[in-house]
């Protein structure tokens, strides 16, 4: 199989996992906290809405870290990384746009990188609109 192909075929099948694992997740998250049974009483600076808020926060970091390392594991799957850290740390510079990602990549994966970035650039504004709807609900009375 030509590389790029091999590249652009891998991209699109790890950017449909990402997408559902997010949406996945996602929803687990509003299930979780019960965002989808009721709608939340204005609760300005009251404890419990602090730690919801914390709680939805410290979800999406662990789904983020998550997403990072399915494509950490993938790049050394494929032999693009020679350890687990330097695959964590191209994966997370990508999905986060850090932008220094691929320098040490093999040309044949450097593609994936860059879709990696997009994926993750979608993925982290989702879940800002996600963060930003849930504390709205929040705290609007």
């Amino acid at each position: 199989m030509h590389p790029l192909l091999l590249q652009l075929g891998s991209a699109a099948a790890l950017i449909v996992l990402m997408a559902l694992i997010h949406g996945a997740g996602v929803a687990a998250i509003t299930h979780g906290l019960g965002f989808d049974r009721e709608r939340a009483k204005a609760r300005r600076l009251h404890p419990r809405t602090v730690a919801i808020l914390s709680a939805v926060a410290l979800l999406l970091f662990a789904l983020h870290v998550a997403e990072i390392a399915l494509f950490a594991l993938f790049y050394l799957a494929v032999g693009a990384a020679g350890d687990f850290e330097q695959a964590l740390f191209s994966s997370a510079s990508a999905y986060t746009t850090l932008g220094q990602p691929q320098a040490n990549f093999p040309l044949e994966w450097r593609l994936l990188g860059a879709l990696e970035g997009l994926t993750g650039f979608l993925l982290l504004g989702w879940s800002t609109a996600f963060f930003v709807t849930d504390m709205n609900r929040l705290l609007r009375p």
